[in-house]
């Protein structure tokens, strides 16, 4: 088996594996390091906004979290100590960029090709890329001419030296709300280009006490007490973004309320107040963004980018000297698979066959696609809680369907076109009356082409583990493999035929 990916899915899987007893299987890995998008990105703030004790692996417990909210560096280095601890370790190649990953029809195993010419060959192969690894770059004229550094959040250099510079950043989103506040008390001047305001609420963070944490390893009932009611407080947003979306009106008003409070500027409060549905956009969460805008040297922009030269941005006619541009722009979730990366059966391209939006059977397997499970694949995003609780459940309905390729001696599984057209049928029904589809806006969560929604899932995270508890054979193409008794029984029948 080749795992693609030592982020929380890859390194989830591989645990789970060797758990099971199994380790016939690698981890091929891009970066020098483990932990996915929590290696990779490393602005200054980079924190999680779910809360620590539920975006956690549930079979890997960490009772002395520091924070109600993780900084970037202790969910990595939670997920390097879980992958030292069990023995992950030996199983995962850094370094290795998958250049290309081809199902070999004829010999039914994949075969993959690193950056280096090396080959790998497996028989099942679970793409584990994250729907936020792709870097997005905004299409302004003029952006490659700019003399200084253009620097995407996701590939932030840990020796960028910010103090006394001109900075201009583009996009509000989750990461600038976290990065703007670290860097504006020392830079010369703070340029916020701002397309769409964003919905902010107070993010209830601080330290948790050593008590708590000596509670939670003392006595591990209190820590899942504490995962559940989390839990089911996140859980509970659910009805206001997917079916009743005047519930959130408690909220609105605490939104409101807080930019009143933090901005007394009417013309900046006024460019900042969203006129959308809550929901439509991430929700963010922030104790220091707004106070970070209302400083000296920061002016919010919201007029539309006409172009960028050598030496700064224009904006509704104005020229700004700029030294450093700094992307927030986000990912490219609705393409998440690089044209070329993974070809199936007749050498179908993945990319190619998602240009109109990502989609799969279950948000894990894809038709054409053979031996192919996705984690975190479509629609498997939450809007409302936390994505590991999807995860897991994927994680469940992969080992299930190994059970299966073993029990019964099956070599190739594929999800048939009906199958994977009919849950996705309905999933985008399910999507038209959600906020994400419905609310007024322009998100990442829709695809720009087809206005499909193919990352989010539109209901509860019970009702995907419910969908995915055991692997439904019936929904699938199974090839016995060779020699079993079935498919000998087939080839004597065959030779009598004959």
């Amino acid at each position: 088996m080749l795992i693609i990916g030592a982020g929380f899915s890859g390194l989830a899987l591989g645990m789970r594996l060797l758990e099971r007893g199994e380790s016939d299987f690698l981890i091929l890995e891009q970066a020098d390091g483990i932990g996915g998008t929590w290696w990779v990105n490393r602005y200054p703030g980079c924190a999680c906004d779910v809360q620590s004790h539920l975006y956690s692996l549930s079979f890997v417990p960490k009772p002395d979290w520091s924070s109600q909210f993780a900084p970037r560096t202790e969910i990595q280095s939670y997920l390097e100590e879980a992958a030292r601890k069990r023995g992950l370790m030996p199983h995962i190649r850094l370094n290795t960029a998958v250049q290309k990953a081809a199902w070999n029809d004829e010999r039914q195993y994949w075969q993959l090709k690193d950056q280096d010419g090396r080959v790998y060959t497996g028989d099942l192969l679970i793409p584990a890329l994250g729907g936020l690894s792709r870097p997005k770059f905004p299409n302004i004229p003029g952006l490659g001419d700019f003399a200084g550094a253009v620097i995407h959040s996701q590939q932030w250099p840990d020796d960028l030296d910010l103090k006394g510079k001109r900075v201009a950043v583009i996009g509000c989103g989750a990461s600038a709300i976290q990065f703007v506040p670290r860097i504006q008390p020392d830079v010369a001047q703070l340029d916020l280009y701002q397309r769409t305001p964003q919905w902010i609420l107070p993010k209830p963070d601080g330290p948790i006490p050593d008590w708590k944490q000596k509670l939670y390893r003392a006595f591990p009932p209190a820590r899942l007490l504490t995962r559940l009611g989390l839990y089911l407080l996140l859980e509970s947003r659910l009805p206001a973004f997917n079916r009743y979306p005047a519930l959130s009106w408690l909220h609105r008003r605490m939104a409101r309320n807080y930019l009143a409070r933090q901005v007394r500027d009417p013309e900046l409060r006024r460019k900042l107040r969203p006129d959308y549905a809550m929901g439509c956009k991430r929700v963010l969460m922030s104790n220091d963004f707004y106070p970070a805008l209302t400083r000296e040297n920061v002016s919010v922009i919201t007029d539309p980018i006409e172009q960028i030269d050598a030496t700064g941005v224009t904006s509704g006619g104005c020229h700004r000297p700029v030294e450093v541009l700094l992307m927030a722009t986000g990912f490219r979730a609705t393409a998440p698979v690089p044209r070329g990366l993974i070809s199936g059966r007749d050498e179908r391209d993945l990319a190619a066959c998602w240009a109109l939006g990502p989609e799969a059977y279950k948000g894990t397997t894809v038709h054409g696609f053979p031996n192919l499970f996705m984690l975190l694949g479509p629609n498997t995003g939450l809007g409302h809680n936390s994505v590991l609780l999807m995860l897991e459940s994927q994680l469940n309905y992969v080992l299930s369907a190994l059970d299966h390729l073993d029990q019964k001696q099956v070599s190739v599984l594929e999800p048939r076109l009906e199958a994977q057209t009919d849950w996705n049928h309905q999933l985008q029904a399910r999507l038209a009356k959600t906020v994400w589809k419905s609310g007024g806006c322009a998100s990442w969560y829709q695809h720009p082409l087809s206005g499909r929604v193919p990352t989010l899932w539109p209901s509860s995270t019970a009702s995907f583990r419910r969908a995915l508890r055991y692997f439904d054979s019936a929904a699938y193409h199974c090839i016995e493999a060779p020699g079993s008794q079935s498919a000998r029984h087939d080839q004597e029948a065959a030779a009598q035929r004959n």
